[in-house]
């Protein structure tokens, strides 16, 4: 009969690791103290009592009620069972302290993996009935430009959706290909035109080298602009440009995006980045609607961070913000 062992689960995993890690650090410092306190107390035995009278005490003469080896390995016996001690005590302790983190990381990812998977299906079929509408456009049709634009949108959804699916998994990831920078920028602006137009908002690429690159799955640099790039066009005023770009320093690729609007008002630049963090100022574009969650910035983050880089403001004012993403750089095949 052959016994099938369960799998371990990864958020608990996660919580052991931890738990282990700061078990592990409060053992060393205690094992630092005991032997500090041991050296102290030997110290005081060695400048009391010469050492040859201490090992080799005389026939006539009792220098103490034991022996002095008998010392030295009772205080070894002592100090060792102090540290296996700590060493539990700190390690049943921390378990117990972030035994709640398990429940709490298995709902979220559940919460997540639940509705990636729930929305992978609508999405299947909207993205059907767009193929199915592309092909029976004649291609001298007006709208079929439009046509072919939403088909690109559905695509680009499911792989968002299919990027969140792969994002709760915590297991190290394999190698990824490098991605050419250039081509998602196009692929991002492409995207959010539409939404800029009806803002009368202008978004701008500036020239990219074709030779930039980052190691990083298309879906998920695609959903990182699109963010950055939707955050922009919402906090510009009409009539204004949003500018994007992209250029290496010190072996990092940094992707920039900068709108004109009126700056980070009501909450430090610092904070953008936390997730539900939101300003109490933050405006549509200078409009009256109040907008986001403050969720898709710190998505941004975490993305970003998964595969090596950072997101942060470089600059923020009264003239607009800048948002920049760094990547270590990668080198296409």
């Amino acid at each position: 009969m052959t016994v099938r062992r369960t799998p371990a689960d990864p958020d608990a995993l996660l919580v052991r690791n931890a738990a282990r890690r700061v078990g592990l650090t409060i053992t060393l410092g205690v094992s630092v103290l005991v032997v500090i306190v041991l050296l102290a107390a030997l110290s005081v035995v060695f400048t009391q009592i010469p050492p040859g009278d201490l090992f080799s005490p005389g026939t006539n003469e009792t220098v103490v009620d034991i022996d002095g080896v008998d010392i030295l390995v009772w205080g070894a016996v002592i100090g060792l069972a102090a540290v296996l001690l700590a060493g539990t005590l700190s390690v049943f302790v921390t378990r117990r302290a972030v035994a709640p983190l398990v429940d709490a990381l298995r709902r979220q990812r559940r919460f997540v993996a639940d509705a990636s998977h729930e929305l992978r299906t609508p999405l299947a079929i909207v993205d059907a009935r767009i193929q199915v509408l592309d092909r029976e456009l004649p291609s001298d049709h007006p709208q079929h430009d439009l046509v072919a634009d939403l088909r690109n949108d559905s695509r680009a959804l499911n792989a968002v959706v299919s990027d969140l699916l792969d994002s709760i998994d915590i297991s190290p990831d394999g190698p990824v290909r490098p991605l050419p920078v250039a081509p998602a920028i196009s692929s991002a602006v492409a995207a959010m035109r539409a939404l800029a137009r009806d803002r009368d908002v202008t978004i701008a690429p500036l020239a990219v080298a074709e030779d930039l690159a980052v190691a990083v799955p298309e879906s998920s640099l695609h959903r990182c602009l699109l963010s950055l790039l939707d955050n922009a066009v919402k906090h510009s005023p009409a009539g204004r440009t949003v500018g994007v770009t992209a250029f290496a320093e010190r072996g990092a690729v940094m992707i920039s995006v900068a709108d004109q609007g009126n700056g980070i008002q009501g909450i430090s630049a610092d904070r953008i980045f936390d997730r539900f963090a939101r300003s109490a100022n933050a405006i549509d574009g200078g409009g009256s609607a109040r907008t986001g969650f403050g969720i898709g910035l710190s998505l941004v983050q975490d993305t970003v961070h998964r595969y090596g880089g950072t997101a942060f403001v470089t600059t923020t004012s009264i003239e607009g913000t800048t948002i920049t993403l760094r990547f270590p750089r990668a080198t296409l095949i």
